[in-house]
């Protein structure tokens, strides 16, 4: 054969599909070009496992600039027979500076076999033609992700000038391996003037081998030479798949590393489900990413919160503790569903989880079909505080697959009843209908929900409720009611009540007067039996009592630990000198306004998980002793759920002896 030249495909007398309405299949998703290549690709590779095999499948993105060894053969090889420059854009694109090209691979899938030729592509072995010539086919995959083949349309999309390779390796109907790679681009439709008159063309083009009839991909040794030359990389002799490139890839104004980094965190938010091992079984896919040869780690989403969270709950729909999710007239079983709540810090926003409209708060259920591929995720009623998230998972029951696939639009990305006729429409809004009501029983207390519970942060530490005591075992909450080095003079208890009053910063209410009791116990303060009077300390020939107090720093707030979120409040013990500290803890319940210490029975209560210095070190006991000073140390406490938790700290001065 002679090298490999471009095919434009004219209007038959019988009529085509022109490239427009090709490119249109997709309709106006509201995801990104990129997420929506994340999310398709995945689904034909997942769909394209090699049957009966218990390896996962490896997919992999990869963008790179072609290089100065082989910028020629791309200019070489694919500008032959290319139509003019105005209806083939690819002709500029490689033309115009440097090469760019996005590659979408899989490995461990079958390739695209069977016949090359859609008329032939008779009997069920048609990837190729599916994938290539054909449009809108039909499923052949049971339970698989796809529906229509749409999604295909994404690469062309992507593309600036529409156009992709498409290099994959089989296996033919003799068990032979074979090696294929042909161009296709997906355009405009236009009218040519040529020698015979005016012709109309669909928009479509191939590239690869033009000898006969129609165009065929270059095959065997053909194929492989030419992707070496093109600087593709090549496939191991016993190895299957399919790479996807992408010439000149639109990345929404990212640069590349940029572009790199937000795919890794997409995959992450859509592929999850493919990504962890279950039931001591290894992941069913595996995915990496690279830009210019450097890795661009995927993350863990076992270990990456919120997905973490996620993960949960679908161990929790999985196993024994999962709910049925049921549909009573018509009776139908429609699938699982586990929820999971959980305190947490707010979140951090990235761009992948705000294409999900996922912002700073978790409460969302995801949906899947049995394929496990997600679906979205679906929004339930905000919790009442941003410290506190919920997530949940529903698998569609094996049976009802082909219901919810019909409800998905081309891109599978929602699940529209309307789209539906009954009982099929009912199956689905059933499915909604009852994720709602099982976030309602996760979201009350005891099953009924507190007045004013929507206006409280729950399990956040709040100044409201904590107030600074000056001297022995002094209290306060989130607000430094001290100023740094500041000293009280011992004297009557009127003075010191308006001493504290004078020193507060922002005084809340608890801290507006220190009552009699209170200053009794500052003269009366004992540690291991010694009475202790504070500090003392000579200014001007006067002696003055420094007494112990806490200084907060900051509000608490919310981080993420290896056992999971804790409540960590900042503290310094401005005045110098050995004191024993001890943690005080409380909860208020929402619309109580109460605080309580002794937990009702089945609840939880705050637990201080420790002491931490500047350098990260953790200790445990309760009283802790420290020296006073300039270091700043954090309270950490594990806050309990579904509650206001108040921290106090209380300062005790240790005579030395």
């Amino acid at each position: 054969m002679t090298g490999p030249q471009w095919f434009s495909q004219p209007y038959p007398p019988e009529g085509a599909s022109a490239a427009e309405g090709i490119r249109n299949q997709l309709g106006r998703p509201e995801l990104d070009l990129l997420t929506i290549l994340v999310r398709e690709s995945a689904q034909n590779s997942w769909d394209a496992r090699v049957p009966a095999s218990d390896a996962p499948v490896d997919y992999r993105i990869d963008m790179w600039t072609v290089g100065p060894a082989h910028t020629g053969a791309w200019r070489e090889l694919l500008l032959a027979g290319a139509p003019g420059s105005s209806d083939f854009p690819l002709r500029e694109t490689l033309k115009n500076g440097s090469i760019r090209v996005l590659a979408v691979s899989d490995r461990g899938t079958r390739g695209l076999g069977g016949p090359t030729r859609a008329d032939d592509a008779v009997g069920p072995e048609r990837d190729f033609v599916s994938f290539i010539r054909n449009i809108g086919e039909p499923r052949d995959t049971a339970l698989g992700g796809g529906t229509y083949g749409f999604g295909k349309g994404i690469f062309y999309l992507l593309s600036k000038p529409g156009t992709v390779l498409v290099h994959s390796r089989c296996r033919t109907a003799k068990g032979a391996y074979e090696t294929r790679l042909i161009g296709c681009t997906l355009w405009k439709s236009y009218v040519a003037v040529e020698h015979q008159g005016r012709r109309r063309y669909t928009g479509r083009h191939w590239w690869g081998d033009t000898a006969g009839s129609v165009v065929e991909p270059l095959v065997g040794q053909a194929a492989e030479t030419t992707a070496q030359r093109l600087g593709l990389k090549p496939f191991g002799p016993q190895e299957t798949g399919t790479t996807v490139v992408v010439i000149d890839p639109n990345l929404d104004e990212l640069g590349a590393p940029e572009a790199a980094d937000y795919l890794s965190d997409t995959i992450a938010w859509h592929l999850w489900p493919k990504m962890i091992s279950t039931g001591g079984r290894s992941p069913a896919m595996r995915f990496s990413v690279t830009c210019d040869g450097v890795p661009h780690p995927v993350p863990d989403p076992r270990s990456t919160r919120p997905l973490s969270m996620f993960v949960a709950a679908y161990e929790r729909m999985s196993g024994p503790h999962g709910d049925a999710v049921e549909c009573l007239r018509p009776k139908r079983h429609l699938g699982r569903l586990g929820l999971v709540k959980r305190i947490m810090p707010p979140l951090e926003p990235t761009r992948a989880s705000r294409m999900l409209d996922i912002e700073d708060l978790i409460h969302h259920v995801c949906l899947m079909r049995p394929a496990e591929l997600v679906v979205t995720y679906h929004p339930g009623p905000k919790p009442p505080s941003i410290n506190q998230g919920y997530a949940g998972v529903f698998r569609a029951d094996e049976a009802m697959d082909d219901v919810y696939a019909k409800a998905e639009p081309p891109t599978h990305d929602a699940w529209n009843p309307h789209s539906l006729e009954r009982p099929e429409s009912t199956f689905v809004q059933t499915t909604f209908r009852r994720i709602g009501e099982a976030l309602e029983r996760l979201l009350s207390l005891s099953g009924v929900t507190r007045p004013g519970a929507t206006n409280v942060a729950l399990g956040a530490a709040s100044s409201m409720f904590s107030g600074l005591v000056g001297g022995a075992w002094g209290i306060g909450g989130a607000t430094a009611y001290s100023k740094p080095g500041s000293t009280v003079s011992r004297g009557t208890k009127s003075d010191a009540v308006a001493a504290g009053r004078r020193t507060g910063d922002r005084p809340g209410p608890a801290s507006t007067a220190l009552d009699s009791e209170h200053v009794d116990h500052v003269e009366a303060g004992h540690a291991d039996g010694q009475s202790l009077h504070g500090m003392n300390a000579h200014t001007n020939g006067r002696s003055v009592v420094l007494r112990p107090r806490v200084q907060y720093i900051g509000d608490p707030y919310y981080d993420d630990r290896a056992d999971g979120a804790v409540l960590i409040q900042e503290f310094r013990l401005p005045v110098p000198g050995p004191q024993r500290v001890r943690i005080d803890l409380a909860v208020t319940l929402p619309g109580t306004g109460g605080r309580e210490t002794d937990p009702p029975i089945g609840a939880g209560m705050p637990e201080l998980v420790g002491w931490e210095d500047d350098r990260g070190c953790l200790y445990a006991a309760d009283p802790y002793m420290l020296d006073g000073g300039d270091s700043i140390w954090r309270a950490v406490v594990r806050p309990a759920p579904d509650t206001m938790t108040e921290i106090g700290i209380k300062v005790e001065a240790v005579r030395n002896t």
